[in-house]
């Protein structure tokens, strides 16, 4: 029994260790993407409010639409 618990307590298993890192790695690479991710938004944040939106300035007569009778 004290093999037993000393194995489950003190000893290391390879295949933890691996998934662990495995693991780390997957979280730097998501971490990373994540701040990729954040900087194009804010460039196409900046790019989008340094332009007029393209119908902005056209003023064009379009009735409202009546609710369809169902």
């Amino acid at each position: 029994m004290a093999k037993a618990l000393l194995g489950y307590v003190g000893g290391t298993d390879p295949r933890l260790l691996a998934e662990m890192r495995r693991l780390q790695q997957r979280v730097q690479d998501l971490e990373s993407e994540l701040v990729r991710i954040q900087s194009e938004n804010d460039a196409l944040t900046a790019a989008a409010a340094h332009h007029e939106p393209l119908l902005d300035g056209i003023d064009i007569d379009v009735p409202k639409s009546e609710p369809a009778l169902t």
